[in-house]
């Protein structure tokens, strides 16, 4: 969490300030002074107490100490409701921005960095993921709503083949090409865990609870959670930095606040499958690691033949653990627009100083470490993008031909039949 003095500096107010977002200084102060009260009251009756209990062992003297041990338990117990009512505070602060995020918000136009491909433009009307999906027989919307109701989904036939593919592919050239080591992580955690990469306190309401017995676990929204908890509490060895993590594994997110968008299709459902990229790092070293990370994500959607762009986040529309992100923003023709497919954040020291993940430095020196986050990719986007990018006006669809040696067909059909 955040080091309370650094957030009580001018800079830090106006760097939060250019997220939106202000900080309470009054309660900050005033919790900051009540510790710094309490730990030197504390500090002061535990050295009288150790002097008094060397000294004598006359009556009046045991009846101070008793009392002095009385009030003692008070403070402590004091200082315990300080420490997590500031606990509480600091765990409600975003990161700051880095200097280098555009300023504005989400009501301004994008930052466009760049772009790969050509647009596809087609001699017929083009059609959504959902429209070619059912029209083909491999996306099933309403035995999906009989089973969970809204915003899930049932994909059959060439197009379950094809999410196998692609999480196959995808796990293929992050660990063969781009040195990032596989790892199959819990689906369920703590609350500890969602409180290190900040989805705790601040979403709460936008996490899947599971109770049994006397357990209480989260599902996770993504698998970033758990590969930047693996390491908490722990020290890091300069040497072994870099670490790249990548999972694939199912998300789980309840879209508080976002009902009434994106309510068709695949884009935005409460369980979708991902292919999760996660880099620890020295905080020196961030900036390239993000470029790192970026590319990564990009090479993905090279492979696949897909048209996109890149945009950079303003300082007002950062998410609340990242310091600066890009976003990758695939085409879509059915939509006629750009839709976010990755999202690869630095967030700085943030998560690591909830998390307690520290670097060794020469002379025993310690730092908190810099983690670093991106999709690569999630597996129904980059579906939806692949139905809609590679259509044809007969109604059928092809195949990049980097997923061919994964899905074992070249095209699917009119009536949903996978080609060889």
């Amino acid at each position: 969490m955040h080091d309370p003095r650094s957030l009580l500096e001018a800079e830090a107010s106006a760097r939060l300030a250019r997220r939106g977002y202000a900080l309470d200084e009054p309660a900050l102060r005033a919790l900051v002074a009540d510790r710094t009260g309490l730990v030197k009251e504390r500090d002061g009756l535990r050295t009288e107490l150790n002097r008094s209990a060397r000294a004598a062992d006359a009556a009046a003297q045991r009846e101070q100490a008793r009392a002095g041990k009385e009030r003692l338990r008070k403070l402590e117990d004091e200082l315990r409701a300080c420490e997590a009512a500031l606990s509480g505070l600091l765990l409600t602060v975003p990161n700051l921005p880095a200097d280098e995020a555009p300023d504005g918000g989400p009501q301004d136009p994008p930052v466009v960095v760049g772009s790969w491909g050509t647009r596809p433009e087609f001699d017929f009307p083009a059609r959504d993921h959902m429209d070619l999906g059912t029209a083909l027989g491999v996306l099933d919307p309403v035995r999906a709503a009989k089973l969970s109701g809204s915003r899930f989904a049932v994909t059959r036939g060439a197009a379950a083949r094809l999410e196998r593919a692609l999480a196959m592919f995808l796990l293929d050239l992050h660990t063969g090409e781009h040195g990032y080591v596989e790892h199959g992580v819990p689906h369920l955690v703590s609350a500890e865990t969602m409180t290190g990469t900040g989805q705790l306190p601040k979403f709460a309401d936008d996490l899947f609870h599971t109770r049994v017995a006397d357990r209480d676990l989260l599902l996770i929204p993504t698998a970033e959670v758990p590969l930047v908890n693996l390491y908490r509490g722990e020290q890091l060895d300069p040497a072994a930095l870099p670490v790249a993590l990548v999972a694939h594994t199912p998300c789980y997110r309840g879209e508080a606040g976002s009902y009434g968008r994106d309510t068709r299709g695949l884009v935005r459902l409460h369980q979708f499958d991902k292919v999760e990229l996660v880099r620890l790092c020295h905080p020196d070293e961030a900036g390239r690691e993000l470029a790192l990370l970026l590319g990564h994500a990009e090479a993905c959607l090279r492979r696949l033949g897909l048209h996109y762009r890149v945009v950079e986040l303003r300082s007002g529309d950062l998410g609340f653990a990242a310091r600066r992100t890009f976003d990758i923003e695939v085409w879509l023709p059915g939509q006629d627009a750009y839709r976010e497919i990755s999202s690869c954040s630095d967030c700085g020291e943030f998560q690591a100083r909830r998390a307690g993940i520290k670097v060794r430095e020469r002379g025993g020196r310690k730092t908190y470490a810099a983690t670093l986050n991106g999709s690569g990719l999630p597996i129904g986007r980059t579906l939806v993008a692949i139905l809609e990018q590679y259509q044809r006006a007969d109604g059928s669809v092809g195949v990049p031909p980097a997923l061919v040696p994964y899905t074992g067909f070249s095209a699917i059909d009119p009536t949903g039949t996978p080609v060889a």
